[in-house]
């Protein structure tokens, strides 16, 4: 066969890099950006955030570098920020709208100028260095000393003991010939140390013993004998029988109950370290003139520029090594203003849809898919997708996730829709005003839903009812 030469036409999906790297941010939380950026900080020389006490001068008083093949009329990309599209005057720090709602930064600091204090965290004692601190206020013989401080370093967060003696005393070196009798007594020891309860092997143990150092009373007895003997009756909620069984009437065991309520279960969790989690909201939202508009969060934007000095460097050598990254820069300036201008637009049209939310709260919200979104702004559900996930919006409601506003919905009877954000909030209604001596089942307030024209299934409510965290009917009866 002939060799020839043909010409053919087709098309391809191609990412370039630049398209590549604006997705990847996309996608990227805010804490998630700030390692990002870090990193692009430390391998690109022409690339400084704007402000940073060490960034290099401007070549001249007033003028930017211009760097090669650019005009001198044509704005410098040296002096590209990134910036908030929000003005001074809208500024969310510290500012309030009008319904009196005020908010405050993540760094919790209402006052630029007065920023010369710094973070400090509280010192913490833990439950074993506060068990052991009591230990050597005790005179104990060494032995009895060294016995309670194994129970101490046995201990959970919690303050409970959660191995048995038998084990504990196997654990031991066998040397020291320790009997689960000695360990009984330093545990009684330590039964006697503050927090009350701690050292307890299961709940009720350590119910018992914090109702043992209360005064004793009729109540104080009948509480005592119900956690000894019936806790699992009053857990259950099966009032009949516990009053038989502990010979008592309403009022005496609405009392014991109580009693018993006000009661720790867990008594070294007070001493527990601690891990707080902030989050940076991208987007802040307030309500301006009767309108909710939404503006980016000047904490979460990072302002990067091109470095000045290097910028005036290329602009005179042009064969520079340097003209790559310089590129890069520029383009990672953009991506990350691209990003947050896609966040801000997807958010302002999120709140445009969900306005009764802003005004009336979750009972209001109403069913929105990414798609609608997507079609509203001319995007692709992936897109939307991006940047509706791990991104945060700050409210006069709280703050939260963007995603928090799509949801599935359920028909109702009038041929509409009904989100169901906004039927566990009307679950949430109708259990907080429920009668607490006779709580509603599911069945009822699928029907009490169902007289409103929103058709949902019991199980369906037992579904939503158990996201809430709201325990069924028979847990939630009370004498």
């Amino acid at each position: 066969m002939k060799p020839s030469l043909q010409l053919k036409l087709s098309q391809h999906l191609a990412l370039t890099p630049q398209l590549q790297q604006s997705i990847r941010l996309l996608q990227l939380s805010t804490l998630e950006l700030e390692q990002e950026l870090e990193k692009y900080l430390q391998e690109n020389p022409l690339l400084e955030r704007e402000g940073d006490e060490y960034a290099s001068p401007s070549p001249a008083a007033g003028q930017d570098a211009v760097a090669p093949g650019e005009s001198e009329t044509q704005p410098a990309e040296a002096d590209v920020a990134v910036s908030t599209s929000s003005s001074d005057e809208e500024s969310w720090l510290g500012d309030s709208d009008g319904d009196g709602t005020t908010y405050a930064s993540s760094s919790g600091s209402f006052d630029d100028d007065d920023n010369d204090y710094q973070d400090v965290q509280a010192a913490t004692t833990s439950l074993r260095e506060h068990l052991s601190w009591q230990l050597g206020l005790m005179s104990l013989p060494a032995r009895d000393r060294t016995l309670v401080q194994c129970l101490i370093d046995a201990l959970d967060d919690d303050g409970y003991l959660t191995q048995s003696l038998e084990d504990l005393s196997e654990s031991l070196p066998p040397e020291l010939e320790i009997e689960p009798e000695e360990l009984q007594i330093a545990l009684r020891h330590l039964q006697h140390f503050d927090p009350t309860g701690v050292g307890a092997r299961n709940a009720q143990e350590c119910l018992a013993l914090q109702l043992e150092a209360l005064p004793a009373d009729d109540t104080q007895v009948l509480a005592l004998r119900i956690v000894r003997h019936h806790l699992d009756l009053l857990a259950g909620r099966d009032f009949l029988k516990l009053k038989k069984l502990a010979e008592c009437d309403d009022e005496q065991l609405r009392e014991a109950q109580f009693l018993i309520r006000s009661l720790n279960p867990r008594p070294g969790a007070k001493y527990a370290a601690l891990d707080a989690r902030y989050i940076t909201p991208d987007v802040v939202v307030r309500k301006i003139r009767g309108q909710w508009v939404v503006n980016v969060n000047s904490d979460a934007y990072p302002r990067l520029r091109i470095n000045s000095l290097y910028a005036q460097i290329l602009s005179r050598q042009r064969g520079s090594g340097l003209a790559g990254q310089l590129q890069e820069a520029r383009w990672l300036i953009k991506n990350v203003q691209q990003r947050f201008d896609t966040i801000l637009r997807v958010a302002q049209s999120i709140v445009d849809r969900q306005r009764q939310f802003f005004d009336h709260g979750e009972v209001a919200m109403r069913p929105l898919v990414l798609r609608e979104i997507a079609d509203i702004l001319g995007l692709h559900e992936s897109t939307v997708s991006r940047v509706t996930t791990q991104k945060y919006m700050a409210t006069p409601r709280g703050i939260f996730e963007l995603k928090y506003f799509f949801g599935s919905h359920v028909a109702t009877e009038a041929g509409g829709a009904c989100s169901a954000t906004a039927i566990r909030a009307l679950i949430k209604q109708l259990v907080g005003a429920e009668d607490a001596r006779k709580p509603l089942s599911d069945s009822q307030i699928s029907e009490l839903l169902g007289q409103q024209g929103i058709v949902v299934a019991r199980r369906t409510i037992a579904k939503y009812r158990e996201s809430l965290n709201i325990p069924p009917v028979k847990l939630r009866k009370a004498l």
